[in-house]
Protein backbone atom coordinates (compact mmCIF):
# COMPACT_ATOMS: atom_id res chain seq x y z
CA UNK A 1 0.00 0.00 0.00
CA UNK A 2 1.69 3.27 -1.01
CA UNK A 3 2.05 6.26 1.26
CA UNK A 4 -1.30 8.80 1.65
CA UNK A 5 0.38 11.72 -0.09
CA UNK A 6 1.94 9.61 -2.97
CA UNK A 7 -0.28 8.98 -6.56
CA UNK A 8 -0.34 5.69 -8.29
CA UNK A 9 3.06 5.27 -10.70
CA UNK A 10 4.53 7.07 -7.06
CA UNK A 11 4.42 10.53 -8.01
CA UNK A 12 3.81 12.32 -5.01
CA UNK A 13 1.38 14.97 -4.49
CA UNK A 14 2.60 18.19 -3.38
CA UNK A 15 -0.46 20.91 -1.54
CA UNK A 16 1.75 23.91 -0.06
CA UNK A 17 -1.01 26.84 -0.61
CA UNK A 18 -5.05 25.93 0.02
CA UNK A 19 -7.65 28.60 -0.86
CA UNK A 20 -10.93 28.65 0.81
CA UNK A 21 -13.57 31.17 -0.32
CA UNK A 22 -15.86 32.02 2.95
CA UNK A 23 -18.71 34.21 3.17
CA UNK A 24 -19.14 33.37 7.06
CA UNK A 25 -22.57 30.67 5.80
CA UNK A 26 -22.44 27.25 7.50
CA UNK A 27 -21.56 26.22 3.87
CA UNK A 28 -18.20 27.48 3.71
CA UNK A 29 -17.41 26.84 7.57
CA UNK A 30 -17.75 23.49 6.45
CA UNK A 31 -15.38 23.88 3.17
CA UNK A 32 -12.83 25.02 5.89
CA UNK A 33 -12.95 22.02 8.20
CA UNK A 34 -12.15 20.02 4.63
CA UNK A 35 -9.08 22.70 3.74
CA UNK A 36 -8.06 22.22 7.20
CA UNK A 37 -7.86 18.27 7.05
CA UNK A 38 -5.66 18.98 3.78
CA UNK A 39 -3.72 21.92 4.85
CA UNK A 40 -2.84 19.56 8.40
CA UNK A 41 -2.06 16.09 5.69
CA UNK A 42 0.12 18.06 3.44
CA UNK A 43 1.67 20.41 5.45
CA UNK A 44 0.32 23.28 3.38
CA UNK A 45 -0.76 26.73 4.59
CA UNK A 46 -4.49 28.07 4.35
CA UNK A 47 -5.55 31.33 3.05
CA UNK A 48 -9.20 32.80 3.88
CA UNK A 49 -10.43 35.05 1.54
CA UNK A 50 -13.85 36.65 1.71
CA UNK A 51 -14.88 38.96 -0.73
CA UNK A 52 -16.95 42.33 -0.29
CA UNK A 53 -18.81 42.77 -3.52
CA UNK A 54 -19.26 46.59 -4.07
CA UNK A 55 -22.28 47.88 -3.47
CA UNK A 56 -24.25 50.00 -5.93
CA UNK A 57 -27.72 51.53 -5.72
CA UNK A 58 -29.39 53.15 -8.59
CA UNK A 59 -29.62 56.94 -7.40
CA UNK A 60 -32.03 58.88 -10.31
CA UNK A 61 -31.50 59.29 -13.76
CA UNK A 62 -29.15 62.23 -13.95
CA UNK A 63 -26.87 60.79 -12.13
CA UNK A 64 -26.94 56.51 -12.48
CA UNK A 65 -25.74 54.29 -10.38
CA UNK A 66 -24.31 55.46 -6.84
CA UNK A 67 -21.66 53.19 -4.86
CA UNK A 68 -21.36 53.39 -1.07
CA UNK A 69 -17.30 53.48 0.07
CA UNK A 70 -18.45 53.91 3.35
CA UNK A 71 -20.34 50.93 3.26
CA UNK A 72 -17.81 48.83 1.83
CA UNK A 73 -15.45 50.07 3.95
CA UNK A 74 -17.40 48.65 7.30
CA UNK A 75 -17.72 45.08 5.18
CA UNK A 76 -14.15 44.72 4.62
CA UNK A 77 -13.52 45.97 8.13
CA UNK A 78 -15.95 43.19 9.33
CA UNK A 79 -15.02 40.69 7.01
CA UNK A 80 -11.35 41.11 8.21
CA UNK A 81 -12.31 40.46 11.59
CA UNK A 82 -14.20 37.74 11.57
CA UNK A 83 -11.95 35.66 9.05
CA UNK A 84 -9.24 36.42 11.95
CA UNK A 85 -11.87 34.98 14.61
CA UNK A 86 -12.64 32.13 12.47
CA UNK A 87 -8.83 31.34 12.72
CA UNK A 88 -8.43 31.31 16.18
CA UNK A 89 -11.40 29.45 16.83
CA UNK A 90 -10.94 26.39 14.22
CA UNK A 91 -7.25 26.87 13.16
CA UNK A 92 -5.44 28.00 15.51
CA UNK A 93 -1.99 28.32 15.15
CA UNK A 94 -2.09 24.21 14.14
CA UNK A 95 -1.57 24.90 10.36
CA UNK A 96 -0.23 28.77 8.67
CA UNK A 97 -3.24 30.35 8.22
CA UNK A 98 -3.98 33.88 6.13
CA UNK A 99 -6.99 36.78 6.31
CA UNK A 100 -7.41 38.22 2.82
CA UNK A 101 -10.46 40.35 1.87
CA UNK A 102 -10.98 41.79 -1.96
CA UNK A 103 -13.71 43.45 -2.98
CA UNK A 104 -15.21 42.59 -6.59
CA UNK A 105 -17.07 39.54 -7.68
CA UNK A 106 -16.63 36.61 -6.01
CA UNK A 107 -15.49 34.27 -8.40
CA UNK A 108 -13.63 36.54 -10.05
CA UNK A 109 -11.55 37.85 -7.39
CA UNK A 110 -10.99 34.55 -5.97
CA UNK A 111 -9.72 32.89 -9.86
CA UNK A 112 -7.89 36.07 -9.77
CA UNK A 113 -6.25 35.54 -6.00
CA UNK A 114 -4.95 31.83 -7.14
CA UNK A 115 -3.83 32.61 -10.26
CA UNK A 116 -1.41 35.88 -8.63
CA UNK A 117 -0.46 33.75 -5.53
CA UNK A 118 0.19 30.26 -6.97
CA UNK A 119 -2.63 28.35 -5.32
CA UNK A 120 -2.30 24.32 -5.41
CA UNK A 121 -5.94 23.78 -4.60
CA UNK A 122 -8.69 25.98 -3.74
CA UNK A 123 -11.59 24.16 -1.81
CA UNK A 124 -15.52 26.19 -1.94
CA UNK A 125 -18.54 25.15 -0.73
CA UNK A 126 -21.83 25.14 -3.03
CA UNK A 127 -25.26 26.36 -1.58
CA UNK A 128 -27.25 24.03 -3.86
CA UNK A 129 -29.20 26.22 -5.82
CA UNK A 130 -31.45 25.12 -8.44
CA UNK A 131 -34.22 26.11 -10.85
CA UNK A 132 -35.15 30.18 -10.63
CA UNK A 133 -32.68 30.95 -7.94
CA UNK A 134 -29.55 29.28 -9.53
CA UNK A 135 -30.85 30.87 -12.85
CA UNK A 136 -30.77 34.42 -11.01
CA UNK A 137 -28.02 34.24 -8.75
CA UNK A 138 -25.86 31.39 -11.14
CA UNK A 139 -23.43 29.49 -9.13
CA UNK A 140 -19.86 31.02 -7.69
CA UNK A 141 -18.64 27.33 -7.46
CA UNK A 142 -19.14 26.71 -10.81
CA UNK A 143 -18.15 29.82 -12.27
CA UNK A 144 -14.65 28.74 -9.66
CA UNK A 145 -14.63 25.28 -11.22
CA UNK A 146 -14.62 26.72 -14.82
CA UNK A 147 -11.90 29.83 -14.16
CA UNK A 148 -9.63 28.16 -11.71
CA UNK A 149 -6.04 27.72 -12.58
CA UNK A 150 -5.98 25.09 -10.36
CA UNK A 151 -7.87 22.23 -9.05
CA UNK A 152 -11.00 22.89 -7.21
CA UNK A 153 -12.67 20.87 -4.75
CA UNK A 154 -16.55 21.49 -4.45
CA UNK A 155 -18.07 20.94 -0.90
CA UNK A 156 -21.49 20.51 -0.64
CA UNK A 157 -23.50 20.31 2.26
CA UNK A 158 -25.60 17.11 2.03
CA UNK A 159 -22.83 14.78 0.43
CA UNK A 160 -21.02 11.60 1.60
CA UNK A 161 -18.70 13.08 4.26
CA UNK A 162 -15.30 11.69 4.55
CA UNK A 163 -14.25 14.06 6.97
CA UNK A 164 -13.76 12.11 10.59
CA UNK A 165 -15.23 14.87 13.17
CA UNK A 166 -13.69 12.33 15.57
CA UNK A 167 -9.98 13.37 15.27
Amino acid sequence: MSPANTAPGGSHLSLKKILVPIDFSEYSKKALKYAFRFAEQFGASLTLLYVVEPTVYPADFSFGQVGFPNVEDELRKKGEEELHAMIAEMIKDQVPAAAVVKTGLPFVEVTAYAAENDIDLIIVATHGHTGVEHILFGSTAEKIVRKAPCPVLVVRQKEKDFLDERV
